[in-house]
């Protein structure tokens, strides 16, 4: 069942992109479309209904859900959705209202208390899922084959009892929802203010937030890619007693959590989440990983050539190349590259994307105490998404733009599933994204006007997919190692630094060296505190894309069709339904190869103009 929580960055906040110029007017978001503000008779309106509608949803179904027929258990559910969907409209409105400036005062204030009279409101809802988790499997199916409206819930009824096994009682379960908001929701908040309220100043520089320094480690100087390297590290190294209490608390709670639901990993409850089998990833992060040598450890080695280096250092790893155009890219240019991709592609897409731009569901200048990175949020299905991002003007900020725009086009077009069914597990829900990122790509490259451009747009490409591929698994592995380690006890910033720099060397290869410092790098990767074991889906969205990706080119004349209902499905299909029109399987061991080969090719290809 859809939490009703903050909004999560989904992109990897990791590499800071832009630069300084004259940008056009950026877009803020308005959010006037779920409240005029917080003292808005709506909020207040809303927060009565929520509290009203869970007690007397307890009132009505609990300790009965055994009774219920299907036309009974069908109400229930609808009543159900209908307190996640104004629920959530509540806490999406004050969780993206904090987003747009996390050092406000009243903004924290107000989504602190709305987040605990939610919980607590909510509370009375949670025997929902106990309950119905204790059906008989021969009652629960016989009252979905009873009634068409019902079974449109199976995924929903499917993915709940894949918790049976790890369910406690009903006592600790309020519990545990009870505590929520003084729980992880309290350290996350923690991180997110320390990071809005980090001050850098790179030799040379004006004081700056955390992603204005990240933006300098693209710079074409390297002396200024080292100078904020160096800033990054000593203000790293300055907070991370702070971050490593964050990190041991999180990765303690959630041991003691999965203890108690008898829980065989840590990495078990993403997998339920996500809806994908533990082997299924496994086959990734295996495929991944053995292709480290053929993809980033090439691809750096080319990398240091280019650069004429004997070594790179870690200011170097997202370096412009030398004979990249430094030109700012204008916000209306922006926009005009991903729409006229978008609409080479399908018309339709362009349409859906159009009002992003236009009705102020985009944030997207850097300003103080904004929060870093890239996000889009769905809010709820009677609304539409927003999308968050730190636009200062260089290539991978449109890439991020095209990104984030996809994310948006698949929960519009998904939210015709309702709230239950609109919300796609992890793994799926990068499948837009990065496809948007991929044809607007293409059409750079098709639009390039000599070999050296399309040089620079292919090694571009190349490590945005080693961002988002070996990246995030090397990512993913330093999660495993941590929670393992903090298992055996609390973890020094000294242990957690080892466990980082264990996975860097062997995913960046031998072309690499790392400075003092680097080791804090881990401490400002925002999906390790908010979504324990996230990472691993970009990889698989990636993965997935480039499969899709390949059957497009090959030219099916049904495609378009086929990726559109794709997106419309949601949450309402298991990942082997989705693929299965397009002839792919993610579970076949050898699926994810055919992924990795296109990032191999593209390799193949800048090597090729080497000769």
């Amino acid at each position: 069942m859809r939490a009703l929580s903050l909004p999560r960055p989904v992109r990897d906040a990791n590499a800071g992109a832009g630069g300084p110029g004259d940008l056009g007017p950026l877009p803020d978001w308005d959010l006037t479309d779920l409240y005029a503000a917080p003292d808005a008779p709506e909020v207040a309106r809303d927060l009565a209904f929520v509290e009203k509608a869970c007690a007397d949803f307890a009132a009505r179904y609990e300790g009965k859900l055994s009774e219920l027929d299907s036309e009974g258990l069908l109400a229930c559910v609808r009543a159900y959705e209908d307190i996640e969907r104004v629920g959530g409209r509540l806490m999406s409105f004050a969780g993206l209202r904090y987003y747009q400036n996390t050092m406000d005062g009243e903004r924290a204030q107000f989504l602190q208390n709305l987040q605990e009279k939610v919980t607590d409101y909510t509370n009375s809802l949670v025997f929902f899922t106990l309950e119905l988790n204790r059906l008989p499997d021969e009652t629960l199916d016989a009252l979905i084959a009873a009634n068409a409206d019902l079974a449109r819930y199976k995924p929903v009824f499917e993915r709940m009892r894949a918790m049976r096994p790890y369910q406690l009682s009903d006592e600790l379960e309020k519990f545990l929802h009870d505590q929520s908001s003084v729980g992880a929701a309290a350290w996350n908040k923690l991180f997110d203010e320390t990071m809005a309220g980090l001050a850098f100043q790179p030799e040379g520089e004006d004081e700056m937030p955390l992603e204005a320094c990240l933006n300098l480690l693209t710079e074409q100087d390297r002396s200024k890619r080292e100078a904020a390297a160096r800033e990054l590290a000593r203000v790293f190294g300055a907070n991370i007693k702070l971050f490593s209490r964050v990190h041991n608390t999180l990765a303690k709670e959630k041991e003691i959590e999965d203890r108690w639901r008898k829980m065989p990993t840590p990495q078990t409850g993403r997998h339920l989440a996500n809806h994908v089998e533990p082997e299924v990833v496994e086959a990734l992060r295996n495929a991944v990983v053995a292709a480290y040598p053929k993809l980033s450890h090439r691809y750096y080695e080319l990398k240091r050539k280019w650069l004429g280096l004997d070594v790179l250092e870690v200011w170097d790893r997202n370096a412009p190349l030398p004979m990249e155009d430094t030109r700012v890219v204008g916000w209306d240019d922006a926009r005009a590259t991903v729409l006229d991709a978008y609409s080479a592609f399908a018309p339709e897409m362009a349409e859906i994307a159009e009002p992003f731009f236009q009705k102020g569901w985009i944030d997207a200048g850097v300003k103080p105490g904004k929060a870093p990175g890239a996000f889009a949020h769905p809010t709820v299905t009677d609304a539409h998404p927003y999308v968050m991002l730190n636009y200062l003007g260089k290539p991978r900020d449109v890439m991020t733009l095209a990104h984030e725009l996809g994310h948006g086009v698949h929960q519009v077009l998904a939210a015709g599933q309702g709230e239950l069914l609109s919300q796609t597990p992890l793994t799926l829900a990068e499948t837009a994204s990065v496809f948007g990122e991929m044809l607007t790509f293409r059409k750079l490259l098709d639009n390039a006007r000599d070999d050296a451009q399309k040089k620079v747009l292919l090694a571009g490409k190349v490590e945005d997919m080693i961002n988002t591929v070996v990246r995030q698994i090397a990512f993913y592995d330093f999660e495993c190692k941590l929670h393992e380690a903090r298992r055996g006890g609390e973890l020094t910033p000294e242990d957690i630094n080892a466990l980082w720099m264990s996975v860097q060397a062997e995913s960046l290869g031998p072309a690499f060296t790392f400075m003092e410092g680097y080791e804090t790098f881990w401490s400002y990767i925002p999906h390790f505190v908010h979504s324990p074991f996230y990472v691993y889906a970009y990889a698989f969205g990636d993965g997935l894309v480039n499969a899709l990706y390949a059957v497009y080119e090959e030219g099916d004349p049904a495609f378009q069709e086929k990726y559109f209902e794709m997106l419309k499905a949601g949450g309402s299909k298991h990942h082997k339904a989705l693929l299965a029109p397009f002839g792919l399987d993610a579970s076949d061991p050898t699926f994810w190869d055919k992924g990795l080969s296109m990032i191999s090719g593209f390799i193949d290809e800048l090597e090729a103009m080497e000769g």
